[in-house]
C-alpha cells in the first residue's frame, strides 16, 4: 500500500468523525435552542471536543502538507486557520468555545448553529473527495 492510499484512507476516516462530531454539534445546538438542554449541560457537552477537533484537523493538514498534495492542503488550510482563530480568541473569562452565559446573547445561538451548518456542508464535501482520491490512490497502485 502506497503512502497516497494510507493517507487518503486516513483522511477519509478522519473526515467522517468529523462529520459525525459536527452532526452532534448541530444536534446539541438545536436541543439547546428547543430547550431540551440547558445552556450549561450545552457547553459542557460541546467544549470537550472543540480541542480533538483542532487536533484532528492539524492532524491532517500537516498530512496533507509532508506529503505534496498541495491542492487538498490548500482546500483544507482555510477551515482550520478559521477554527484555530475561533478556538484561540476566546475571551478572559469565558469556560471555552461554546459558553453557557454568551450563547444566547446577541443571536451567538444563531451564529453558532450557522457555523455549524457550513463545517457540515465541508466535511460531507470533503468526504467524497477523499473518497474519490482513495478510489482513484487504489486502482492506480493495484
Amino acid at each position: 500500500m502506497s503512502i497516497d492510499t494510507s493517507l487518503f484512507i486516513f483522511s477519509l476516516f478522519d473526515t467522517s468523525a468529523l462529520l459525525f462530531l459536527t452532526v452532534y454539534i448541530v444536534i446539541t445546538l438545536s436541543d439547546l435552542e428547543c430547550d431540551y438542554l440547558n445552556a450549561q449541560q450545552c457547553c459542557n457537552k460541546l467544549n470537550k471536543w472543540v480541542i480533538p477537533e483542532v487536533i484532528s484537523y492539524g492532524i491532517l493538514v500537516i498530512l496533507l502538507l509532508f506529503t505534496n498534495h498541495w491542492i487538498l492542503f490548500l482546500l483544507n488550510a482555510p477551515m482550520l486557520a478559521w477554527i484555530s482563530y475561533k478556538y484561540f480568541s476566546i475571551p478572559k473569562g469565558n469556560i471555552g468555545f461554546y459558553d453557557a452565559t454568551e450563547v444566547h446573547n446577541r443571536g451567538n445561538l444563531k451564529q453558532l448553529m450557522k457555523f455549524s451548518m457550513v463545517r457540515l456542508v465541508y466535511h460531507l464535501i470533503h468526504f467524497f473527495i477523499y473518497l474519490y482520491c482513495m478510489i482513484i490512490a487504489l486502482l492506480t497502485n493495484g
